[in-house]
């Protein structure tokens, strides 16, 4: 079955609507390893300033599930495609201020409080922007077909990590000096523009029809998380603990994984995030390979496998890694990429829209998952802590990837099959889409 007009649209503005917002929200990852201790928490030693801003790096997961409750229940309540607009606002000029923040040695302790501040603007509005660009994909998209289609938000979504990580690399081009003096502000500037592109498409999608057939019915439920904690408890507890294992993922490898290399193993930065970009790149490839197949041998299996392939590879990555030799490191990436993180991603958005049912469809999958990745966010943080206690080594930060594996595992085990489910119904429960 072609695309239709109408679905192309939709494909579009998800994938650069997400790929625009989720710019904004990788930036903070690079620049927290590579920046911010520089110029936000001048009085601490590298290792305790790399911690720090690590740690502001994760508040923006803490108030995630917020935003998918927030910004959920407008999605649930005046539809998928408004809600999305206010998203993109608020993630384009949070993320742009911070450009513009003084650091430090210019008005002192109040300089990380303002960049903390920020960056719970943009986790607010990071906790809808990818369950509401998912959601109007999957009910836009045709029975059988809508792992492919919905793939194509979280392509969106390592767009935006490639985007965000080749940013930063160019700007490093600069000299030094001028790379900590105003170079690394001008990834976050860009933002202001990139707002103005991601509005323009995202204004000409159309509402999802099955949200359109709740406002005509009048399904519309007036408080959507508490009727998706009443009718899907179950469900959404799944939810939660299926975004663990692909959140640490991410994170210890764009964030984590550069500050290791650059600060123990002493590979340049540009090495490093090249590796990062070379993985973002890996998964873009085959996140619609993987969301066609979901569609063919179902989305559990994809999903065990790659939280399997996780915790047996979580140790020769690092070995890899250790080995300092690029082409080696660049390699350890990508076949993290391709085997432990795209095949969970890549179903990812369809697996949670048929979690639970239209009215309140939006709010459980943003709060399910984003609560996750509250519990995972601070990936980088831990990973810091764990190779400190060890003076730099990074096994114990393999046996944490290890353990969100194992819980994750726990997660897709636990749910049922929902490749053939019919998600514009308003409740599923007469058919469960976890057993009991």
């Amino acid at each position: 079955m072609s695309a239709t007009p109408e679905l192309r649209r939709v494909v579009l503005g998800a994938l650069v609507g997400t790929a625009l917002e989720w710019y904004d929200f990788f930036i903070y990852g690079t620049a927290a390893a590579l920046v911010f201790n520089r110029l936000f928490f001048t009085d601490a030693d590298p290792a305790a300033g790399t911690i720090a801003a690590f740690a502001t790096f994760g508040v923006g997961f803490v108030v995630r599930p917020f935003g998918g409750v927030l910004f959920g229940h407008l999605g649930d309540r005046i539809g998928r495609r408004s809600t999305l607009i206010i998203t993109t606002v608020i993630m384009g000029v949070s993320t742009g201020l911070i450009g513009l923040l003084p650091t430090y040695p210019a008005i002192g302790v109040a300089a990380p409080l303002l960049l903390t501040l920020l960056r719970v603007c943009q986790g607010l509005g990071a906790g809808a922007e990818f369950g509401g660009a998912a959601t109007l994909l999957a009910e836009h998209a045709p029975p059988g077909r809508r792992g492919y289609y919905a793939s194509y938000a979280q392509t969106g979504v390592q767009i935006g990590l490639v985007l965000g990580t080749s940013a930063f690399l160019l700007v490093q081009l600069l000299p030094e000096e001028d790379f900590l003096a105003w170079g690394w502000r001008l990834p976050f500037l860009v933002s202001f523009a990139l707002i103005g592109v991601a509005l323009y498409v995202r204004l000409r999608v159309a509402e999802s029809p099955v949200f359109r057939e709740m406002e005509r019915s009048r399904e519309i439920v007036k408080l959507p998380i508490r009727d998706a904690l009443a009718r899907y408890p179950r469900n959404f507890f799944v939810g939660v603990g299926a975004h663990i294992c692909d959140t640490a993922v991410v994170y210890t490898l764009a964030t984590f994984s550069v500050a290791y290399a650059t600060r123990e193993l002493g590979l340049t930065s540009r090495t490093a995030l090249l590796g990062v970009i070379l993985f973002g790149l890996t998964v873009i490839v085959l996140q619609p390979v993987y969301g066609h197949l979901s569609d063919r041998v179902g989305r559990r299996p994809l999903n065990l496998f790659s939280v399997v392939f996780v915790a047996v590879f979580a140790y020769p990555y690092f070995l890899m890694v250790d080995t300092g030799v690029p082409l080696v490191v660049w390699l350890a990436m990508m076949i993290m990429g391709a085997f432990g993180f795209a095949p969970q991603v890549a179903v990812q958005p369809v697996f949670y829209a048929e979690l639970f049912g239209a009215r309140v469809r939006y709010t459980g999958f943003a709060a399910s998952r984003e609560l996750g990745a509250a519990l995972a966010g601070f990936s980088p943080l831990i990973g810091a802590a764990l190779a400190a206690r060890l003076d730099g080594e990074p096994w114990l930060v393999a046996a944490f990837l290890i353990g969100t594996a194992v819980i994750s595992f726990w997660a897709f085990w636990a749910s049922r099959e929902t490749k053939d489910i019919d998600i514009a119904a308003a409740d599923p429960l007469r058919r469960p889409l976890v057993e009991e």
